[in-house]
């Protein structure tokens, strides 16, 4: 499909400089092709692709994420480093037997995190958490997880023995949102208050049964998380939109940042979200 990702419209209110957008996916058919194991890969996002979108939205800095259809081909991810320098930083799928080379070359080339996806064809599962989290921590790598956090109550300790900062992807990605009385998002605000979990907050289209525009169920639960820790609140684009595969539930860029920084609310919390914790937690 073609995106839908300029408008002509700017964001209501500008972000503060070198705001960084912490997830986004890079795919390109002609280099790379989707992996055994993982679905398909969606249509081509090239690296101009998104630089346009980086424009757009007043986007200084980036963190790349591997894509389910790469599995653990990080060669796409690697590619999209190399250009942007660094401006950017990179979330790689490695299994626990990667080798240490690998690591060591990921790493000098702007790798610094590694992705656990238990949902969705993910390449490594919650199975493999701490394994992969043992291998990596010796370079400086953090984790990003991501499941259904209706079941956080059942994975709680295990994601309370992970070792060194680690970030849960997409609000919790309650793939039905609960109340922020409810004990799988308390439980979730607990793991904040343990000291090393993050949340990034990002694509509250796929998961809200509210729905465009104000996605008021999953609003409701990235307010809460930004007003509970603004200080562990990251944000991310979730750039290009893989889930949403019709012109029709393709969602607009600049609306949902606009959302994100209403959610903020004020331009101090603005500046924690979008530069200083993403300073902090990838080394830019």
């Amino acid at each position: 499909m073609t995106f839908r990702t300029l408008t002509g419209r700017p964001p209501k209110r500008p972000l503060p400089p070198q705001a960084t957008d912490c997830h986004i996916h890079l795919f390109d058919s002609a280099k790379y092709s989707s992996q055994p194991g993982g679905p398909p890969a969606p249509a081509d996002a090239l690296i101009p692709h998104y630089e346009s979108v980086q424009r757009w939205l007043g986007l200084e800095r980036v963190v790349l994420v591997q894509g389910n259809a790469y599995q653990t081909d990080n060669r796409c991810l690697l590619e999209g480093l190399d250009h942007f320098g660094d401006t950017a930083r990179g979330i790689a799928a490695v299994k626990p037997d990667v080798a240490d080379q690998d690591l060591e070359t990921m790493t000098a080339r702007g790798v610094c995190g590694a992705r656990i996806m238990d949902i969705l064809q993910g390449a490594v599962g919650l199975e493999a958490l701490l394994e992969v989290n043992a291998r990596v921590a010796p370079f400086g790598w953090s984790v990003i997880v991501q499941f259904d956090g209706c079941e956080i109550l059942q994975h709680y300790d295990l994601l309370t023995r992970i070792k060194g900062p680690y970030v849960i992807d997409h609000a919790g990605k309650f793939l039905t949102p609960p109340s922020v009385e409810s004990a799988e998002f308390q439980a979730l605000l607990r793991l904040i208050d343990r000291g090393n979990c993050f949340v990034k907050i990002a694509a509250c289209y796929e998961t809200s049964r509210s729905n465009f525009p104000h996605y008021t169920d999953v609003a409701a639960l990235s307010k809460a998380l930004i007003q509970h820790a603004p200080d562990r609140i990251i944000w991310g684009s979730n750039w290009p939109h893989n889930m949403a595969t019709t012109a029709e539930t393709y969602p607009d860029d600049v609306h949902l940042l606009d959302l994100a920084m209403d959610w903020a609310e004020s331009t101090g919390t603005l500046q924690q979200i979008f530069v200083d914790t993403p300073t902090r937690l990838y080394g830019f």
